[in-house]
């Protein structure tokens, strides 16, 4: 049941004062056998859903965690899921919406009748090919969190042409705020926030080798950005850029 459902029921006098209070301080809040909680009120107080962290979950156990939220809130997203979670996930396809990310590492599972409004506009840059898999994260992220996404891949500085045209897309699609992703040196993210008045938020992939690779030289050099307006979330952290993105798009539009 949904917090639109409970006040439509109190306004049509099928439910008290008191069994409507009730009714959402029991949805903010659901527990399974005192072991884990889930905080159902999360998206209605910040705009984000709580994201399932599957990681060293029991696969199981996950299951009945996106049953159970299923049943609440109607869609659920589940990150660092492992191979056989993803299995088990996969089959939940037979009856609910699945999304799964390039990586395989974000699913998103939801019933088929929910519609969703979109308010603002990302854009999401990648360096390389390489980088794709993080930019699917992004972008399917994004848009559960509300917000339309334009995606362009490829366009890192070694051909410098390149990245000057998807500044010119971002400009040209009038995005709110833009995701840049990038690994081995990790400069365009400054390149574009240099050649754009949008905010910019650095993504750091965990693209590269020798010293600074996996991602630490891509980090330090966007934290070392001489250009103002750069944001910078950590190594492959696209639950966060995707967060930050979308709360800017859509406190703009609104």
């Amino acid at each position: 049941m949904s917090i639109r459902r409970i006040l439509k029921e109190f306004k049509e006098g099928k439910i008290t004062v008191e069994e409507a209070e009730k009714r959402i301080k029991l949805f903010a809040l659901e527990r399974m056998e005192e072991m884990v909680k889930l905080d159902l009120g999360r998206e209605f107080r910040r705009g984000i859903p709580e994201i399932i962290f599957a990681e060293k979950k029991d696969t199981d156990m996950l299951i009945e965690i996106i049953l159970r939220k299923l049943e609440k809130t109607g869609k659920v997203i589940v990150s660092r899921i492992t191979g056989e979670q993803l299995g088990r996930i996969r089959k939940l396809g037979e009856k609910y919406l699945l999304k799964v990310s390039m990586s395989g590492r974000i699913a998103v599972i939801k019933r088929r009748n929910i519609v969703e409004e979109k308010k603002g506009r990302i854009g999401i840059v990648a360096a390389g090919t390489s980088d794709l898999p993080i930019a699917d994260e992004v972008k399917i992220l994004a848009e559960e969190f509300g917000c339309e996404t334009i995606l362009i891949v490829d366009v890192g500085i070694a051909g410098l042409y390149r990245t000057i045209e998807a500044a010119k897309k971002l400009l040209e699609n009038d995005v709110d705020v833009a995701v840049v992703i990038a690994g081995m040196e990790g400069a365009l993210p400054s390149i574009i926030c240099s050649l754009t008045d949008i905010p910019v938020i650095g993504l750091p992939a965990s693209i590269g080798y020798g010293l600074g690779g996996r991602g630490i030289s891509a980090l330090l050099t966007m934290l070392q950005t001489c250009t103002p307006g750069l944001a910078v979330v950590n190594i492959d952290n696209s639950i966060g850029a995707a967060a930050v993105a979308a709360l800017i798009a859509r406190r703009k539009r609104r």
